[in-house]
């Protein structure tokens, strides 16, 4: 009894239809880019004020922002005035200008604490984010 092995590429089938693999490719491509779009940057949603005479600043800025609720983060994390107060005191040692990013409906008398706090330690280089819009 003989066994037909591999008669079906000896005879017909030389080369492979490369067709179908592109399509797959292809389609394996939109979907990490469409996937990707929709990933979550973590942070907080600030409404900066608009401004026309505001300038970039291009130092190593020590980002507070102060949320609508008037909340104070530091980077990602919720931060206490005591915190902040020290860390204005290891940021004045170092000269490091501090950049202050307010929620266009937070409070003004919060903005002004963090700002009055940060010139009572001795930062002398503070900034408020503002867009140009």
């Amino acid at each position: 009894m003989r066994f037909k092995r591999h008669m079906e590429l000896e005879h017909g089938l030389k080369q492979i239809d490369i067709a179908p693999l592109i399509d797959m490719v292809f389609q394996l491509l939109i979907f990490f880019m469409l996937t990707s779009s929709f990933v979550m940057q973590p942070g907080i949603r600030v409404n900066l004020p608009k401004a026309v005479t505001s300038e970039a600043v291009k130092l190593e800025n020590i980002e507070i922002v102060v949320s609508s609720e008037n909340v104070i983060y530091l980077g990602a994390k919720v931060i206490t005035m005591a915190e902040l107060k020290s860390l204005f005191k290891q940021a004045a040692k170092r000269k490091q200008p501090i950049l202050i990013k307010s929620d266009k409906r937070a409070s003004l008398g919060r903005v002004v604490e963090v700002w009055d706090m940060a010139r009572e330690i001795g930062i002398t280089q503070i900034n408020i984010a503002t867009n140009q819009d």
